[in-house]
């Protein structure tokens, strides 16, 4: 028997870096610089009701279920096979959905390497997300070792180095007296939260914090999870919410509110900083950069989920041609599959009124989708309290039962309604009629859980893997 490796060697900076990779997006900039310094509000709101709590129970789910599949392994163990399916396939399909808005924004990213006059242009906003899409689900062929050397390149150059330089840009702006396009008032402070059409924005802001329970899978490698963990969310949480906050801020004090593009005001702030000191040149490289770091996030993502949804595979989920993996590992049909649905969906941006109005459709689907399986998470961990309260958790939620009722139940309401709301259109989208925005969302939630339903009805025995029949016999042989 092979001696035990000593892995718990994450600190807690290096644990909180992992998380700032899996949750911080530049286009989450753009949405949040709509509403100016009532940005902070929304930002604290969210991290105290959604971001906080999904951190905490991800990381109690991780280290005592620390097994392939994720959210899978997690739901399954708490509600059965066919409720982990449904909340597995929404992961999934929630990501097929966000890539459009990602890639729209790294297509308008493009732009100003090229001309910046085709950020609006519908157009070559398909034809960049088709060429994009493709390219990269070719790249992902190759493996996971590639796909990594280019999220980790990625993310320094094209994430992390563009939002440390907006920001700071922003302060010089601020402090050398220049015109603002927003006053730091208390009043200003405060959205008009009497506004139900106003909250739709609640929506898009949850979708910038999901993730992080990826990160909550590290958590067997840090030395002392108790001690570690709520530290590292802690520092990666102000991470997150300073690059959220000044970022949107140094956006929102050059770009007027009503001429923000929500695929590509990070660019639209660079440009104006550059142009403003007589540096134009400097705008192309920078775009360059930005490029390079949505490419790599989206490169991350791409293959995340399929390999989570082959996993169902050996509880007969996924039909055999589905569960087909190439010499790398990679479930090729499936991510083939995973691409055309993203072609697809990306001709919203021709057949809605302008990119703004398809961005905030894909974007308000794609958050609640994601909000539905965070509600299955929770209720997973508290239903685990109670059915399996033997099995050993490196890192619990703090407070014992009341605690983990009191932070998954928090979760839990603020994700219905986060749901219910993001039905509605926001107010600044006022060239698409409410009655068309909310068919488009509410009927495009439908049609997407119906679908595992049918998969269920429809599946077979010999759509189980051998190696799968050969686990569900040893484990009935325990059972004898």
């Amino acid at each position: 028997m092979a001696s035990k490796v000593n892995l718990k060697v994450l600190s807690v900076f290096t644990l909180a870096l992992i998380n700032v990779a899996a949750v911080m997006n530049l286009s989450q900039l753009s949405i949040l610089a709509e509403y100016g310094v009532a940005a902070i509000f929304f930002v604290g709101l969210s991290s105290l009701l959604f971001f906080i709590p999904v951190a905490l129970v991800a990381a109690e789910l991780a280290t005592g279920w620390p097994k392939a599949g994720g959210m899978y392994a997690w739901i399954k163990e708490a509600f059965g096979k066919d409720w982990a399916f449904l909340g597995i396939w929404l992961q999934w399909i929630e990501n097929v959905v966000w890539y459009p808005t990602i890639l729209s924004f790294t297509a308008a990213t493009i732009a100003f390497v090229i001309d910046p006059g085709l950020v609006a242009n519908e157009l070559y906003t398909l034809a960049m997300i088709l060429m994009l899409s493709w390219a990269m689900t070719f790249v992902n062929f190759r493996g996971m070792k590639l796909s990594g050397m280019i999220s980790s390149f990625a993310v320094s150059v094209g994430v992390i180095f563009p939002a440390a330089l907006v920001i700071l840009l922003g302060i010089f702006w601020i402090l050398s007296g220049n015109p603002m396009q927003i006053e730091f008032t208390a009043q200003a402070a405060i959205p008009d939260i009497a506004n139900v059409a106003g909250l739709v924005f609640f929506v898009g802001v949850l979708l910038g914090f999901c993730g992080i329970e990826m990160s909550a899978f590290h958590a067997m490698e840090v030395k002392d999870p108790q001690k570690d963990f709520p530290k590292a969310i802690l520092l990666s949480a102000l991470i997150i919410l300073a690059i959220s906050v000044l970022g949107s801020l140094a956006i929102a004090v050059v770009i007027p509110q009503d001429a923000i593009q929500l695929n590509a005001g990070i660019m639209q702030a660079f440009q104006y900083f550059f142009n403003a000191y007589n540096l134009d040149w400097v705008v192309p490289i920078i775009a360059f950069l930005v490029a390079v770091g949505s490419v790599g996030m989206v490169s991350t993502w791409i293959v995340g989920p399929s390999r989570g949804l082959v996993e169902t595979a050996k509880d007969g989920n996924l039909p055999p041609l589905f569960q087909k993996l190439n010499e790398n590992e990679m479930p090729v049909n499936l991510m083939i599959s995973q691409v055309v649905l993203i072609s697809i969906l990306s001709f919203l941006f021709i057949l809605m009124p302008s990119v703004n109005s398809s961005y905030w459709v894909l974007t308000s689907i794609t958050a609640q989708l994601y909000l539905i399986t965070y509600v299955m998470m929770f209720a997973s961990a508290i239903k685990l309290r109670y059915s399996q309260p033997g099995t050993k958790r490196a890192f619990t939620v703090p407070g014992g039962t009341l605690g983990i009722w009191l932070i998954g139940g928090l979760g839990i309401l603020t994700c219905i309604f986060a749901t219910f709301i993001g039905i509605l259109p926001p107010s600044q989208l006022t060239n698409t009629h409410p009655l068309v925005y909310s068919a488009l969302v509410s009927g495009g939630i439908l049609l997407v859980c119906l679908f595992p339903l049918a998969v269920m009805h429809l599946r077979k025995p010999d759509w189980i893997p051998i190696e799968g029949k050969q686990e569900k016999g040893s484990k009935a042989k325990k059972v004898k």
